[in-house]
């Protein structure tokens, strides 16, 4: 039975995330540095790792499996997830692919440079309902395409 691990710290979507495992009774693992509200569902698995600010990360990496879903606005942990088998989601709904994560890790590091070096500003657009709408679409796609396998 597939797994959806949420790379929990800063996750918009958290809320649609249940929703969405609740409707097809599949597992989710919220992984953090601390935080976050315990659920009483037993379907949901709060992960609190202490340390390092990769600390979540790796522990997604290391503990989910292909055929499982991340859904990380992490482009290197989206990279990591994509390479063990994953379907992985950023919370726009976006999906990272083989076929995509090339450009999208080449595209975040060109930004981190360009950021650095004070050619444009760090901001990040801002979190719609346009894009709660597509995640929640594109995660209802991922769970049924997981249970299909």
């Amino acid at each position: 039975m597939p797994a959806i691990y949420v790379d929990a710290d800063a996750c918009p979507v958290k809320a649609e995330v249940t929703r969405v495992a609740e409707r097809h009774g599949v597992a989710v693992v919220f992984v953090s540095n601390g935080g976050l509200r315990p659920s009483r569902d037993p379907m949901i698995r709060h992960v609190v790792v202490p340390g390092k600010a990769d600390a979540a990360d790796d522990w997604i990496a290391e503990n989910a499996a292909a055929g499982d879903i991340g859904i990380t606005a992490d482009v290197p942990l989206a990279a990591r997830l994509v390479e063990r088998g994953l379907q992985v989601l950023g919370p726009t709904g976006r999906a990272f692919t083989r076929q995509t994560i090339g450009m999208d890790v080449a595209m975040r590091n060109l930004k981190q440079d360009l950021r650095e070096a004070g050619e444009i500003k760090g901001y990040n657009a801002g979190f719609t309902a346009r894009d709660r709408s597509a995640f929640l679409q594109a995660l209802d796609m991922a769970v049924r395409r997981a249970l299909n396998r």
